[in-house]
């Protein structure tokens, strides 16, 4: 039997969104919010070998920098001057997405991860706005509040910091993307479904009758979609996204959220102009991490052949036995390349020699 799991991080309301985080806001004692029980989400999974990299502008190893080093700014979510992180989760996730990953990072920054408006424990939001935009705007408020941050986005996740560090380049000190979900003129099997559900009264049917099914039904669908090998995951960690999915079954407005979040996500694949996603990466002047697992069925991993093109400083690194959510499942490896980006751009944000 695998180890079990850890239990997710405390959380509680901070501006819009429910936040969990690896410490407190100083002088707070955890709080004890309603999704403070071990285990109201996805993940958990074997470590994974070092990633396979296809190509680099920031050097050569795989790093692990000095965990509390100063260079974070103090605000009323960090503590004194240690650094800080947020992270995105992306389509149907929540912030439990990101325990493992957190749990590996928490000596080297103080981890935020918001549930986006709507998922999770967060209400939905009050002018129903679930755009790329609307997202990026509550994830900037929190980090507004956290100073600046090392930014991770998976997904959906992924589009939103892309957003939030081309908009507000003050508050990211770098980026790290897992499967980002960056327009994509070939999208896979998966990606073709959310379309379709995005569309004008089919996505509220499909909603409906997917509620029809049992949530183990539903929920093994989703671990099969996104992770390499559904087996891997921890019967907690199933047993617990199952819990989880009964209880968003019960909100008003949960298939609202699901469908106008995938609604978003589709019109950043058609935008054109300024404001496209690809036109927003190529402003971004951070070191960029971007992990992509070779097994993914939502997100092409030869889309990061573009993303090299693109971002102004990247390393790419793709993890051969991983899928759609590497933090997930490969936890250890992607802190690993997380510590060595944020060990380099506490030299000052600038590419190391090659």
């Amino acid at each position: 039997m695998a180890v079990e799991p850890i239990p997710h991080w405390p959380g509680r309301m901070i501006g819009s969104v429910y936040v969990r985080s690896t410490r407190p806001i100083p002088g707070e004692s955890p709080a004890d919010g309603p999704g403070n029980k071990p285990g109201d989400g996805l993940g958990d999974g074997p470590g994974d070998g070092p990633g396979e990299r296809l190509g680099e502008r920031l050097g050569d190893g795989l790093g692990g920098g000095p965990g509390d080093a100063p260079g974070g700014s103090r605000s009323d979510l960090g503590a004194g001057t240690r650094e800080q992180a947020v992270f995105v989760h992306g389509l149907a996730g929540s912030a439990t997405n990101w325990t493992d990953l957190m749990d590996e990072l928490k000596d080297t920054v103080d981890g935020h991860a918001p549930d986006l408006p709507g998922a999770g424990f967060s209400p939905a939001p009050a002018d129903g706005d679930y755009t790329v935009a609307g997202h990026a705007r509550a994830v900037t408020e929190l980090m507004e509040r956290t100073g600046p941050a090392h930014l991770f986005g998976n997904s959906l996740g992924g589009a939103i910091a892309v957003r939030v560090a081309a908009t507000r380049p003050d508050l990211v000190r770098s980026l790290t993307l897992i499967s980002p979900a960056l327009p994509d003129l070939l999208p896979r099997y998966g990606p073709a479904r959310v379309a379709a559900a995005a569309l004008p009264r089919l996505g509220e049917w499909v909603a409906s009758k997917m509620r029809l099914l049992p949530a183990e039904q539903r929920i093994n669908a989703s671990f099969a979609m996104v992770w390499a090998n559904a087996n891997a995951v921890h019967p907690i960690r199933l047993r617990d996204a199952i819990e989880e999915l009964r209880r968003r079954d019960d909100l008003p407005y949960a298939g609202e959220a699901m469908i106008g979040s995938a609604r978003g996500i589709v019109a950043e694949y058609f935008r054109r102009g300024e404001d496209n996603l690809w036109s927003q990466a190529a402003k971004i002047q951070v070191p960029a991490l971007i992990v992509h697992g070779k097994h993914d069925r939502l997100v092409r991993p030869a889309m990061a052949a573009k993303a090299y093109r693109t971002f102004r400083q990247v390393r790419l690194v793709l993890l051969p036995t991983a899928g759609h959510v590497a933090m997930m499942e490969t936890p250890q490896v992607v802190a690993a390349e997380a510590r060595r980006l944020i060990g380099e751009t506490r030299l000052g944000n600038a590419p190391l020699a090659s």
